[in-house]
């Protein structure tokens, strides 16, 4: 790609369709933000001071905490405090990412990352408010990290095309749906761990992400609502040209000649049917096995 990696980030926010390096810009930046605002703080004496600032953006399990702060359930999805929290999870963001903004496009990979987020935030908070196990926990567990929507990001992926291979390091060529079902065993596992919270929250996101894609390929995307939001707050926010009147002189009468339909939108329309058709065919033998007539199809439906 034209640039690279660091040209597509610095540029984030100047280009569309831009949702992967728009969310990967957004983590890297709180991250700093709230690294520089920690040591200032902490030095100054005023640690306190910024844990009670990181609680109000936190994701917490006792329901009437949320309620009064119902924004944590997006803004905990974007906090890092540590340098490899983070490290990884852009990581994996980046690496299965760019695989479904390929096959689908950036509106889907955003509507898997936001709606990952959720489900984990309320499978995490369903399970610390009524599992007897985690009882004397939920009035002050507190969560962050965007693991869970790079769950959804990661098995996505490995739903819509689990022969896709990686090459990893001392491993070697590894098919990714081994990959995301070696990372659900392990949170199964650790959910009773140190990392309760988020281990459950990781679950959330996985199972997100293998019900959006199989939703997705019967023609039901359950990212209408995000995108539903997003148009709003891009519109409230976009700049809107200035209005200008201008005024024409009659122009002596002319022979018209009458108009010819164009039907090249009509030709060239996808139909749902044809993209699920496409999406299986993605599912069976990866993406290399399309036609370019038919990557045009799905790229062009995945930017409507």
């Amino acid at each position: 790609m034209y640039g690279g990696f660091w040209y597509y980030l610095k540029n984030a926010f100047n280009q569309k369709d831009n949702s992967l390096y728009k969310i990967l810009a957004i983590n890297i930046l709180v991250f700093l933000v709230l690294l520089v605002l920690r040591v200032f703080l902490t030095i100054g004496g005023g640690e306190e001071l910024y844990r009670s600032i990181l609680s109000y953006l936190m994701m917490p399990a006792d329901v009437g905490r949320f309620i009064t702060q119902p924004w944590s359930i997006i803004t905990y999805m974007f906090l890092h405090e540590g340098i490899f929290h983070i490290l990884f999870n852009m990581l994996f963001l980046y690496w299965f990412g760019l695989l479904i903004n390929e096959y689908l496009g950036s509106r889907k990979l955003a509507n898997l990352y936001i709606l990952g987020g959720i489900a984990g935030a309320l499978l995490y908070v369903i399970i610390y408010n009524f599992a007897p196990y985690f009882s004397t926990q939920a009035n002050h567990a507190l969560m962050l990290g965007a693991s869970a929507g790079v769950y959804a990001i990661v098995v996505g992926a490995a739903t819509l095309s689990p022969d896709t291979t990686f090459h990893l390091i001392l491993l070697g060529p590894v098919r990714i749906k081994y990959i995301a079902i070696f990372y659900v065993v392990v949170a199964f596992a650790n959910s009773t761990g140190a990392n309760a919270g988020g281990e459950l929250a990781h679950l959330g996101g996985a199972a997100l992400g293998y019900f959006y894609i199989t939703l997705l390929r019967k023609g039901t995307d359950l990212g209408k609502p995000v995108q539903t939001v997003g148009r709003f707050f891009g519109n409230l926010f976009s700049n809107r040209p200035n209005v200008k009147v201008s005024y024409r002189k009659k122009h002596p009468p002319y022979k018209s000649e009458p108009l010819k339909k164009d039907n090249s939108k009509s030709k060239n329309t996808t139909s749902q049917e044809e993209i699920d058709k496409i999406l299986d065919k993605i599912a069976e033998k990866g993406y290399d096995s399309l036609s370019k007539e038919e990557k045009r199809k799905l790229f062009e439906y995945s930017n409507k």
